[in-house]
């Protein structure tokens, strides 16, 4: 049975670092699991990590869906909360709450993750009271990376971070259960985290907040880009893999694989 939202309160409320890892299909589900994380979030950044986009903007309701059937084949413990893509809610909340119901429903996951702070609140609560659990998402939102125009440390100014005070106890004061802050300086961080009940969960907004989360492909070191500053490799399987797909392509071409052990009699 996955962790509740109340466990997670609990963990907070008793000083427990909560961790959540971002993943999209069940065979790193199961060893994320097996590794005892509290929370798996199933990414609309699957549209640059399994889709090869160039932002998250593309990303669907059925992929959304697809991706988190997928993980909850490969884990039962994990809390799993799932991205509300790119048009799935701008429109009106009407639709918001539909396709947040829908999620709930088809894809079997735990709760849904909303990107936005004013203009959201109405939503999640209507979603709440609808008995669709909402993590809020404040800082880099990247569904609005053009509007942002690119990736950028957010809240540095006075106004910017006031403004993201406001929306995070608001976010609170409408039901979401947790809120991720992302690209946000520490301190204010910090302060948001200060004044809210619920955990806040950072990404790139230091260490003073309840949780993290990173992205699987990036805390395993499976790329060969440029790392964000917020990213620290715990494995460099980019260059273990290569060099295992190099070994199996050699083999194969020497006739050393399969060999007559690995063949049938």
């Amino acid at each position: 049975m996955a962790i509740t939202i109340a466990e997670l309160q609990k963990k907070k409320e008793a000083g427990e670092k909560l961790t959540m890892v971002t993943t999209y299909d069940a065979t790193f589900a199961q060893l994320v699991e097996a590794a005892g994380i509290d929370m798996i979030l199933i990414g609309d950044s699957l549209g640059n990590v399994m889709q090869g986009r160039g932002s998250t903007l593309g990303v669907t309701v059925d992929n959304m869906i697809y991706h988190t059937q997928c993980v909850l084949r490969g884990c039962s413990s994990p809390l799993v909360v799932v991205d509300m893509p790119f048009g799935s809610y701008q429109v009106c909340d009407d639709e918001g709450v539909r396709n947040g119901i829908r999620i709930l429903k088809e894809s079997g996951g735990h709760a849904v993750k909303i990107e936005g702070g004013a203009r959201v609140v109405n939503l999640v609560k209507r979603l709440v009271d609808a008995g669709v659990p909402v993590m809020g998402h404040l800082g880099l939102t990247p569904q609005s990376v053009h509007t942002m125009s690119g990736y950028h440390v957010q809240g540095k100014s006075d106004d910017a971070a006031e403004t993201m005070y406001q929306d995070a106890l608001a976010l609170e004061a409408a039901g979401a259960f947790s809120v991720v802050l992302e690209c946000v300086p520490r301190s204010l961080a910090k302060r948001i985290q200060d004044a809210l009940h619920i955990p806040v969960i950072g990404i790139g907004a230091g260490p003073d907040v309840a949780g993290q989360v990173l992205v699987i492909q990036d805390l395993l070191g499976m790329s060969y880009g440029k790392k964000s500053k917020f990213v620290r490799h715990y494995a460099s399987l980019a260059d273990v893999i290569t060099h295992a797909l190099k070994d199996y392509a050699s083999c194969v071409k020497d006739g050393s694989f399969p060999s007559d052990q690995e063949s049938y009699h």
